[in-house]
């Protein structure tokens, strides 16, 4: 749950606190990460970071709603091994799966 500041004064919305946040939500999605991307521009989103794909099989954007709450928005694009993500990626993964 997301929130606005409101009267109660138990929580703040980090546009209140100068635009400064203490946390960022992902939600993944099953499909049309670049029609929901659009939607939420549309309905005053600033997106931080647009629609791409990553090494790791995900692809990702990112948007900051209007009481500034940081938003990262995935859809699965290939099912990848770690081996296979190590390799597109560059990188060494260390996982306890």
């Amino acid at each position: 749950m997301t929130t606005a500041t409101f009267t109660l004064k138990l929580a703040k919305s980090p546009k209140s606190l100068g635009g400064c946040g203490t946390q960022s939500i992902h939600v993944k999605l099953a499909r049309d990460l670049g029609a929901h991307c659009q939607r939420a521009r549309e309905a005053g989103a600033e997106i931080v970071q647009e629609p791409a794909d990553q090494f790791y099989g995900e692809r990702t954007y990112r948007a900051r709603d209007p009481e500034g709450h940081l938003w990262t928005f995935s859809q699965t694009v290939r099912v990848m091994s770690i081996a296979e993500m190590e390799s597109a990626g560059g990188v060494k993964i260390k996982s306890g799966l």
